[in-house]
């Protein structure tokens, strides 16, 4: 079962949220440039800051110990977990595919800049949350007759969708993540109090 990241009082503003790309960009004498692009779709880094942490489980106040177990259970940087975030988790009404009355499998995805031109960025989500409705231009389907791998992200229907049929989805979902450092500083700064200035971590591709 997949470790999912605790949510804990105490967060402080404000939170970091960096896409990265990777471009290799080789350029001649003349100043041109060819430009090799690795990652079609970007990785996320977060960076959390938490102003408080009790430490106080006698009075049902733990979040120290919680964050503390959970970042030892992932052995640092070893292990992933599953983050949701609170500004990014959700669409609606979503396309994933048209179909073609051949294809059976579809990758859910999100627009992110649905008003820009083509309409947005679309990036494939492969770790879904719930499913809440599929629909076929606007009719919401049966979910015996599809299923859904949390591991990809992929939809499958026992029967392809007729063609021209749009297909959208309702879902929630997360960020498969790990750390990126084997060590954290947790900080003591008042009796049963602690801090941790920068907690950093990446999302990461199966």
């Amino acid at each position: 079962m997949a470790l999912i990241f605790p949510t804990l009082p105490g967060l402080a503003w404000s939170v970091t949220k960096t896409p990265t790309f990777q471009t290799r960009i080789q350029r001649a004498v003349s100043g041109r440039e060819l430009r090799a692009l690795d990652y079609p779709y970007p990785l996320w880094q977060f960076a959390l800051v938490y102003d408080f942490l009790r430490d106080n489980p006698a009075a049902g106040y733990d979040e120290l110990r919680t964050l503390l177990g959970f970042f030892m259970l992932c052995q640092g940087a070893f292990g992933t977990f599953l983050f949701q975030d609170p500004s990014d988790r959700q669409v609606t009404g979503q396309q994933i595919g048209i179909g073609d009355a051949s294809t059976t499998v579809f990758q859910l995805q999100r627009a992110v800049g649905a008003t820009l031109p083509g309409g947005g960025f679309l990036e494939p989500i492969v770790a879904p949350d719930v499913v809440r409705a599929i629909y076929f231009n606007g009719i919401t389907q049966d979910p015996s007759s599809y299923s859904v791998d949390p591991a990809t992200g992929l939809v499958t229907f026992g029967t392809a969708p007729r063609g021209g049929l749009i297909i959208t989805a309702d879902f929630t979902y997360f960020f498969r993540c790990r750390f990126i450092d084997d060590k954290y500083d947790f900080e003591n700064f008042m009796y049963r109090l602690w801090q941790i200035k920068k907690l950093t971590f990446i999302s990461v591709r199966s």
